[in-house]
């Protein structure tokens, strides 16, 4: 069995006026690179099959999926293969993602989110001062943390995305928070930057008086690391035969396309020896558009 699979979860900002339109040969609508042209080229694949009357020497499973953006944690692709019954009969799949047509995925770029908070008692900023402020705990780690070196092969980055902490200026909160993302090509250096900080995190913890660290239940310093997501690396071998099938259409096509290193559903059968890939669905256009919040939206064309 081979499978044939693209994500129907799509993101973009709120506000975002949910229209469509058209313009000669061209769609403009938020998300249609992502995926709607995706979901497209799977129903287009499905229905030229069936209108040509081919029948393949093979059986091909068409799967729509969730969970491929943001936090989803590519649950809609763990979750089939988790089931024997269809992990142990595909043999392979081919993700359909994005628009471009001149790239294929063989190498899952591997990735790990972590929430990373401070809690305390919190208090007043001039009665209370003197207590240890989970803003700047947070802030003194992450500063910390930026300062890690990292490869440039394999390639592996880290950021910092989102923080949030505090109800006003003139009151010390009880906690902060912040979204770290961790990415590389390399289980080893993924597992490495994930060690790294979780020892800076718990170093400016240590760096705390004994009193804040251990003093009474709800008035003591803590910290905590969660994991929110975890997109295992992989690799897909040079002479797997879905690569030669890629390889062989474009050269009968005339598409001049490279691999490349990417995060899509291909990461979860990759991880699991099985062979993947991911392949776009058309040109894509980038432009922006105007929000009712008057900021505005990137959205994309599809020809």
């Amino acid at each position: 069995m081979i499978g044939v699979s693209a994500h129907l979860d799509t993101v973009f900002p709120a506000g975002t006026p949910l229209e469509s339109r058209e313009d000669g040969s061209r769609l403009y609508a938020p998300g249609i690179s992502d995926n709607a042209a995706g979901v497209v080229a799977m129903l287009a694949i499905a229905s030229a099959l069936r209108n040509a009357r081919i029948r393949p020497a093979i059986n091909i499973v068409f799967i729509g999926n969730v969970g491929e953006e943001g936090e989803g944690n590519l649950r809609g692709m763990r979750h089939i293969f988790a089931d024997p019954a269809w992990s142990q009969a595909m043999a392979s799949l081919l993700v359909l993602d994005g628009a471009g047509t001149d790239s294929y995925v063989t190498h899952a770029l591997g990735s790990r989110r972590f929430e990373v908070s401070f809690q305390g008692p919190g208090g007043h900023s001039w009665s209370d001062f003197g207590i240890p402020n989970p803003i700047v705990l947070l802030a003194r780690a992450l500063a910390r943390f930026s300062e890690v070196e990292v490869p440039k092969s394999p390639r592996t980055t880290f950021n910092v995305g989102a923080i949030q902490g505090g109800t006003s200026v003139n009151s010390i909160p009880e906690s902060a928070t912040a979204r770290v993302d961790l990415r590389s090509a390399s289980m080893n250096e993924l597992q490495r930057l994930e060690d790294l900080l979780r020892e800076v995190v718990a170093s400016v913890w240590s760096d705390l008086p004994l009193f804040w660290r251990y003093g009474a239940a709800g008035g003591r310093i803590a910290f905590s690391i969660k994991s929110i997501g975890d997109r295992p690396a992989s690799e897909l071998p040079a002479d797997a035969r879905i690569l030669q099938v890629v390889r062989a259409v474009d050269a009968h096509l005339g598409i001049k396309s490279f691999p490349r290193v990417a995060s899509t559903d291909a990461n979860i059968p990759l991880a699991l020896g099985r062979e993947a890939t991911t392949l776009g669905a058309g040109v894509m256009v980038a432009e922006r558009i105007p929000c009712a919040n008057g900021s505005t939206a990137p959205i994309a064309t599809w020809d």
